[in-house]
């Protein structure tokens, strides 16, 4: 069960030419759902490289952390397009047993990206209204003499 959570830490290191250990996990996961991406269109979706996945995954997660660590409202945003995209693919507890040790593990690390997603909207939604809150300036009129 540790070598699970450890293995997830170390998910994006090493891309190097064939995507690296993500690539490796993500390969079956991006493979079901083109099959049901296929399947719902009726017709050839375009094939989907699991590099190029993986590539935007490390983007969306490394510029949008930068961002949000400096209050930006688009680091926010990145890192919940990153959470979107990549919770459902790397935590699918839908594919365990109840009763398996792995199930918990993996629906705890699905919980914690769903966790995230609702602090970062609490962020998104304090960011706004705090910019609507704040009075407008006034300009002093200069008195006359």
């Amino acid at each position: 069960m540790v070598q699970v959570t450890v293995e997830l830490q170390r998910r994006f290191n090493d891309f190097g030419e064939d995507g690296g250990p993500a690539a490796k996990e993500l390969a079956p996961k991006v493979a079901g759902f083109h099959e049901f991406v296929e399947s719902k269109l009726w017709a050839g979706a375009p094939k989907i490289d699991v590099r190029h996945v993986a590539a935007a995954f490390m983007a969306l997660k490394g510029l949008g952390g930068l961002l949000f660590v400096f209050g930006s409202f688009t680091g926010a945003v990145l890192l919940m397009f990153y959470l979107i995209a990549a919770t459902p693919l790397l935590h699918d507890f839908c594919h365990y047993n109840f009763g398996e040790p792995q199930y918990f593990v993996v629906l705890q690390e699905f919980l914690q990206g769903l966790s995230l997603f609702g602090a970062l909207l609490f962020f998104v939604g304090m960011k706004n209204s705090i910019n609507r809150r704040l009075p407008k300036k006034k300009t002093l009129k200069p008195k006359s003499a």
